[in-house]
């Protein structure tokens, strides 16, 4: 299979996480809480080291110190806490609607919130293997960039399948990664490049709806325009990684259960995630 037909694939693919998005608006509430969330601590760390250094902010960040180590390792555990514990209750809520249930995003925070100790497991390695990239970039130059830009895409490959792992398999942390690692191994064959679709989605969202709605509104006021537009993408970009989490949930359920999907095309699925 070539690289355009994964991309055709991948955008039928991402078209059928849509349409289950379509049906089920209240899905795209989890990325946004979640962002909103995560706008809220970033704020508050800027608010700390405003109340520590004022505005000398390059001077703490090139200090490389073992108290600044920690303070970012805190924020990367937070934030990979906040974005999988709403990514485990979305996923939940896919997997209801998969299984003929009706799907309310109390249910998915409620199921989020019993998987607490596995998210916060996750969200400490997850901040730990940032850290340490981090520390690669920050010491190794160049090449330390580019060694941890590979580990970075590696690590996000192998990691494609953790939250539903997460959410339904009693796996640890290093687990789950190995788990999440062998279905990669086993369905993904060649064809990853199908993935890109969303990032194609996003792209076309921002080109036709956003870019415009901005355009036409900074025709009234510049100030007003700039927040329509990005308001606009941030919905857009709020509705494509909902749905990328429901194509996650769905080729999980397929390859765990092996049961076809009402809104996937079953043959397509097999063709997207065939062994090698």
């Amino acid at each position: 299979m070539g690289l355009f037909d994964r991309l055709g694939n991948g955008w039928k693919m991402g078209m059928s996480s849509l349409k289950v998005i379509k049906k089920n608006k209240q899905l795209v509430l989890f990325p946004i809480v979640s962002s909103i969330a995560l706008i809220l601590v970033i704020a508050s760390f800027i608010g700390i080291l405003f109340a520590q250094v004022g505005t000398n902010f390059d001077e703490v960040i090139s200090q490389g110190s073992i108290g600044d180590y920690i303070l970012t390792f805190i924020y990367y555990l937070i934030c990979y806490f906040v974005i999988i514990f709403f990514n485990v209750g979305l996923v939940h809520c896919t997997r209801i609607y998969l299984k003929g249930g009706e799907p309310t995003v109390g249910a998915g925070i409620k199921f989020a919130a019993s998987r607490f100790s596995v998210i916060l497991g996750w969200a400490m390695l997850s901040a730990t293997v940032g850290l340490v990239l981090k520390a690669i970039q920050e010491n190794s130059g160049t090449l330390g960039n580019i060694i941890s830009g590979i580990i970075g895409v590696v690590w996000s490959v192998m990691t494609f399948f953790v939250v539903p792992v997460l959410a339904y398999e009693d796996l640890g942390p290093i687990e789950a990664f190995k788990r999440s690692s062998k279905i990669m191994k086993e369905k993904w064959g060649e064809s990853i490049g199908a993935s890109f679709s969303f990032g194609i989605l996003s792209l076309a969202g921002f080109l036709l709806i956003a870019l415009p709605i901005g355009f036409i509104c900074s025709l009234v006021h510049p100030v007003f325009g700039i927040a329509m537009g990005v308001l606009a993408a941030f919905i857009i970009q709020s509705i494509v990684s909902a749905a990328e989490m429901v194509f996650v949930a769905s080729v999980y359920h397929t390859v765990v259960e092996d049961q076809p999907l009402e809104d996937f095309d079953s043959d397509l699925l097999d063709d997207l995630f065939v062994k090698k």
